[in-house]
Parts: C-alpha cells; structure tokens; sequence
C-alpha cells in the first residue's frame, strides 16, 4: 500500500518570510499532528542553494541555523518531524544522478519554474549546470524519502510534475520501485501567491519586499505602513481598488471574522470591508494598521519561540544531528531498493557472484 510521506523544504538562504510560513510552513505544523501520515520529512535544502550561490558558502553556513530557528519558531516539533541537512545525505546526490539518464535537456528547459529563476537570476546567457538541474535534484529530494505528498506554493506544480515523470519512467525501465507524489497546496488561494509588501508578484529577499518571521513588531509596522496599495486612491473619498492592492491580498490570506469583533467592530467581516473601501471613504492607513494588529498577533508567539531556542543553540544543532542521521538511514534503505531494481547492486547480488564463478572455474 502507497505509504502517506510528506517531503518538503526550504533553501537556506535567508531567514523565513510570512510568504513561507502561509505557502507551506504552517500546514507543515498542522499535520505534523495528522495521525494518518506516516512520516514527515522537513530538508534544509542547503545543496539545492549552492547552485546558486556556490561563491558565497558561508551565507549557507549561517543561515542553516535560522531557518532551523525559524521551523521551531513557527512551531515545527523536532520529536514528530525529521528535520535533517541535504548535503549530509550523500544518496540524494546518487540518486540525481540516476535520475539524470531518465529526463532530457529540453524537458528540463521547458519547466516555466526553472525559466522563472533563471530570468531573476539573469543566467540567461551562463546557466550553472548545477542550477539548471536542480529540478532532478529536487525528484531525488522527494523520492529518497518516498514522499508522496509534497506541501507547497502553487510555483512549484511543475517541480511535481517532473517528479512525476521520472518516477513513472524509472518504475517502467527497471520495475516498481517508486511512488508518485501529490502536491499539497493552501487552503486559502490568497496564500498560494503572496505577492511582496511592494505589491510585486512574489515576496523574495533579493527584492527586499519581505516580512521575516523574526521581525521585531516595530519593523513589522514599518513594513505593513509601507505597503503598496491602489495608487489612484488618492483621496479617503476616492473609491478604492482591490485588485492588486498588497494590504487587501494579505487580508484575504490572514484576516478571519473574530479580527473584526477584536479589532474594528465597525464591520462584521471582510466582505464589508471591501465594500466601504470600493465605494470610497475609506482611508489606506487604517486599513494598514488593521492589518498590522493581524500580523502582530500571528507573529508574537513566533518571535517568543524563536528567542526561547536562540537561547539553546547547542539543542538545535542536536536536532539537526538525530534528524540527519535518521534521514540517512532511510535514504540507504531506498538507494539499496533502487540499485537492486537497476540491477547494479553487485557486490550485495550473492546470486550474480556465485553465478559468474561457476561460468569461470574450471569444468570438472
């Protein structure tokens, strides 16, 4: 029976932004206590980043702990979830590379994600090799574990998809072996693209457009002050535009109904929020600051989790030990099943060993 495995992860690149936190991070916390899910797997996916950032090792070597602070923070139980390092599991490197003989260069250049990234990071002319096969990278990353559901942002649906592929084709070449994954996206469609706070199409650090998780509250004011919204709603009695307006994305993926009875009972909901704004007589700042007392109270207790393990730097890298060593286990098991399924497991095959030295000793 298909086995139910979440796989899923982050480049440590940086500290985590809300955009993580509602694209995957906090259906990560909630189904870490679904008991109808085998395991669960969160990569450090420092590897993947070095793809990119092969000049500058050591932004990886320090940010490996702040996304390990970050998980924490957001509430991610280091006793339900292996949390491991990807360039600690070696068989993840093998396995790309089988993977690499079943998928082409131009099924790969075809992939709107990878053209995605590779216009922000104008490789357009000299694409390390490295970056563009990340895709079959991040199969492995999937399959290693047998993950078969994967809780992601919507960009990602076409990594899936190739995951996918290879699986179906490995499994067609050399026997069932692997399974398919599914992809897991937000419940909430307004979190499966939360654009930056400067209403570009998506929150990123190279932009400088994001709101950290560990943001102190006063940074998280300045931010949410600053916010992009409806240019041509110059005056309160102008009528406002939602579409494109960042303070009402961030509403529609943050705000519930208990907010306004909490914060501005003057509406009963958001639907009535809306109205007034589209009609007009409704200023920007006071929806900013409406939206900042929602941020504030789902970030509080992040900030105060964070410095609770910020005190414990030894225990944290402890997790990342145990959750490493577990990841290899299983990753050895797999690479074990996958090269007997190639037939190139021969120094364990006793069979073939035994059968060549028959073909070779002498006849009696």
């Amino acid at each position: 029976m298909k086995p139910k495995i979440i796989l899923t992860g982050d480049r440590p690149t940086g500290r985590l932004h809300i955009g993580h936190y509602v694209g995957s991070l906090s259906r990560r916390v909630q189904l870490q206590n679904d008991p109808s899910f085998d395991r669960i797997f969160i990569m450090i996916a420092d590897a993947q980043a070095l793809t990119d950032n092969a000049d500058n090792p050591e932004k990886l070597r320090q940010n490996v702990l702040e996304v390990t602070l970050d998980y924490l923070a957001a509430g991610i139980d280091p006793e339900r979830v292996n949390i491991f390092i990807q360039s600690a599991v070696p068989e993840l490197t093998e396995l790309t590379f089988y993977y690499m003989n079943l998928t082409t260069v131009s099924r790969v250049q075809r992939n709107p994600t990878v053209k995605t990234e590779i216009q922000m990071r104008n490789f357009e002319a000299n694409i390390p090799l490295g970056f563009f096969c990340y895709p079959v990278s991040q199969a492995a990353d999937i399959t290693l574990f047998h993950g078969t559901v994967v809780p992601v942002g919507e960009d990602q649906k076409p990594m899936i998809e190739l995951t996918n592929e290879i699986v179906r084709r490995f499994n067609a070449t050399y026997g069932e072996t692997l399974y398919e994954a599914d992809i897991l996206l937000p419940d909430n469609k307004a979190c499966q693209r939360l654009p930056g706070t400067d209403g570009k199409a998506k929150m990123s650090k190279s932009l400088g457009n994001c709101i950290y998780l560990s943001d102190p509250a006063d940074i998280v004011e300045q931010k949410i002050k600053s916010m992009y919204t409806d240019p041509t709603h110059l005056r309160v009695s102008d009528p406002g535009h939602l579409e494109g307006n960042a303070v009402f994305t961030y509403l529609d993926a943050f705000c519930r109904d208990e907010h306004f009875l909490k914060y501005w009972p003057d509406y009963k909901n958001l639907d009535e929020l809306k109205e007034h704004y589209t009609r007009g007589g409704l200023g920007d700042m006071k929806c900013k600051m409406f939206l900042c007392k929602i941020m504030q109270e789902l970030l509080e207790p992040i900030r105060e989790r964070r410095h609770y393990w910020e005190q414990r730097i030894p225990e944290v890298y402890e997790i990342l030990r145990r959750g490493t060593e577990e990841a290899r286990r299983v990753g050895q098991q797999t690479i074990s099943e996958v090269r007997e399924a190639m037939r190139i497991n021969y120094l364990d095959d006793s069979a073939l060993q035994d059968e060549q030295a028959r073909k070779y000793s002498p006849a009696e």
